[in-house]
């Protein structure tokens, strides 16, 4: 059984990889329902010798689930990955805007409940990303549930919801030196020293753009899929 809306205040979610009770969806994109906002699934034309590997994908404020497939299907395709994309109710993700995870775990654990019964997924290689509030809601997500996701890829982070942490996930930084958005000072410079300190190991990137994931960023962290 799933958790409830109060069950997820926290942010840890119950669902797990279980052997799927359907058979797989096409290759393609699909729109999977959830109790609150739909969500978009990539499935590449090549899929790897099952288990697959699973990469959740959460938009910046504002954004859509199509931007997080332009961003990353390339990568997933090259990988063989499932791309998830869902979508926060509200402008932005619920923890990043009252501070307490809600609807948006809600129909998150919903829409990975749909994939995990409709494909085999390799439990050692769950990865949740984002960009921008996206990244900074992934970071809570993986930190919370570093037993379910084994890597948190955060472009353009602006902080890290409070969480009760549990588990060890590799977590990957990228950041820009120019972003007005996000500034680099009060973020990333803070929460990579922070993460290193706590015992994450951090991989970190910085480059001399605005708020925005270059192609070869994209591309560095991509291998953490693998």
């Amino acid at each position: 059984m799933l958790t409830t809306t109060d069950d997820l205040a926290h942010g840890v979610l119950s669902v797990r990889p279980a052997p799927p009770l359907r058979a797989p969806l096409t290759a393609g994109l699909h729109w999977l329902d959830t109790p609150t906002s739909p969500a978009l699934l990539y499935v590449p034309d090549r899929l790897p010798p099952w288990p697959a590997p699973l990469l959740v994908a959460l938009h910046d404020a504002g954004g859509v689930p199509g931007d997080m497939l332009t961003l990353l299907r390339p990568a997933a395709a090259e990988h063989g990955a499932l791309l998830l994309a869902p979508a926060s109710a509200e402008v932005t993700w619920d923890a990043v805007a009252v501070g307490r995870f809600g609807k948006d775990a809600v129909g998150l654990q919903h829409a990975m409940a749909t994939v995990f019964d409709h494909f085999p997924i390799d439990v050692d290689r769950i990865t949740v990303s984002g960009f921008s509030d996206g990244a900074s809601y992934a970071l809570g997500l993986g930190l919370a549930n570093g037993d379910l996701f084994t890597r948190v890829l955060a472009y353009s982070p602006g902080q890290v919801p409070p969480v009760h942490r549990h588990g060890r996930p590799t977590v990957f930084v990228s950041h820009g030196s120019a972003d007005a958005v996000q500034p680099i000072a009060r973020t990333s410079h803070r929460i990579v020293p922070a993460l290193d300190h706590d015992g994450y190991h951090v991989d970190y990137i910085e480059y001399p753009l605005g708020h925005q994931v270059p192609e070869a960023v994209v591309t560095a962290s991509s291998e953490l899929l693998g």
